[in-house]
């Protein structure tokens, strides 16, 4: 369901070696059975068809593919949000890249649900993708580990893997979130509040750290108080502004840790004489008219870097490490940030 963790386990995978046992021929005449080739009696056909549906065994296309010599020209990219800025602009560096390999893109979103993510994955694969890009939900990847066993080349990006190696192109999650507490703490503010994305994200859980880290530096305590976590979008978002602003005694200043929950933060203060300082994470649309201080990044940049990744060759001979590339953060003053307690920005 959208919005809470699926449980992970490896599922157990037939192999063609279990189909060819169950339908009691040999491993050479299930392989021809499976690809459609001549030469196989109907009965020995069906049987070894009847065999591969009850085991619920996936003919392993993008490998078969490579022994034949066919590359599939076709890159998928499994987002959790394609409607948010960020993972749009994630989407057009990917393009950009592909099309100058004479590759295609293929998008779709799981609207930050695991078994949905799973689905997709499967059936981009079924298609025979010659590589994923992911920006995952899901709090396992221990079963993708067949993916790249046969032939598909699988790129994170914005979330790590986890339980699986793999390459991945992350941001600096962390560290843009001290940059963001440590402009705020220079103007005089110690209340600085954190509004949040789902709790379960890695990149939740970094910008947190990073909030945390920043405050826990410069000997601030209590801060756990002014945390406010789950706001995935705008409306959940104002939210838990609106609850921090009702404190006794309210932050002075908000850090929110992106693009959506800042926007939905920016609507709860509409109309303050004094609101809070605020710094955001991820630079928005109009950002700089509204005078927004953001954490900034460069989101088609990423994209860029896991098509390049996604395009080197697989196989045998091919193998190497897995690669991690993290994208800078910068902090961009507008104003938002720059006021101390009790003035107000806007």
């Amino acid at each position: 369901m959208a919005g809470e963790d699926v449980v992970d386990e490896a599922r157990p995978l037939a192999t063609l070696v279990d189909v060819a046992a169950r339908a009691g021929v040999s491993l050479k005449t299930a392989s021809r059975a499976l690809n459609g080739e001549p030469h196989v009696a109907d009965e020995t056909r069906r049987r070894v068809v009847v065999a591969a549906e009850e085991l619920a065994f996936r003919l392993n296309g993008p490998a078969s593919m490579l022994r034949r010599g066919i590359r599939s020209t076709v890159v998928g990219f499994v987002t959790g949000d394609l409607a948010n800025p960020f993972y749009a602009a994630i989407a057009s560096g990917l393009e950009q890249e592909l099309r100058g390999h004479g590759m295609q893109l293929v998008v779709a979103s799981t609207d930050e649900d695991g078994a949905r993510e799973r689905e997709l994955v499967d059936e981009l694969v079924s298609r025979q993708v010659r590589a994923l890009v992911v920006a995952s939900t899901r709090a396992s990847h221990v079963d993708m580990a067949v993916l790249q066993e046969r032939g598909v080349r699988v790129v994170f990006v914005d979330r790590p893997p986890v339980g699986l190696q793999a390459d991945a192109v992350l941001l600096d999650s962390a560290a843009g979130a001290r940059l963001a507490v440590e402009h705020l703490l220079a103007h005089g503010h110690r209340r600085i509040g954190f509004v949040g994305d789902y709790s379960r994200l890695s990149t939740h859980l970094e910008r947190l750290t990073g909030y945390g880290e920043a405050l826990d530096a410069a000997g601030v305590v209590g801060w756990r108080e002014w945390v406010r976590e789950d706001r995935h979008d705008a409306a959940s978002a104002r939210s838990g502004m609106r609850d921090l602003l009702s404190l006794p005694e309210p932050p002075t200043a908000v850090f929110t840790s992106n693009n959506r929950v800042t926007i939905g933060a920016l609507s709860a203060l509409r109309g303050l004489a004094a609101p809070p300082a605020l710094v955001g994470f991820d630079d928005f649309e109009l950002a700089d008219l509204l005078g927004v201080t953001v954490v900034s990044h460069e989101p088609c940049e990423m994209g860029r870097e896991a098509a390049r990744l996604a395009l080197e060759p697989t196989g045998p001979g091919r193998e190497r490490a897995a690669r991690r590339v993290v994208i800078p953060t910068t902090l961009v003053p507008r104003g938002s940030g720059e006021v101390g307690p009790g003035v107000g920005w806007r």
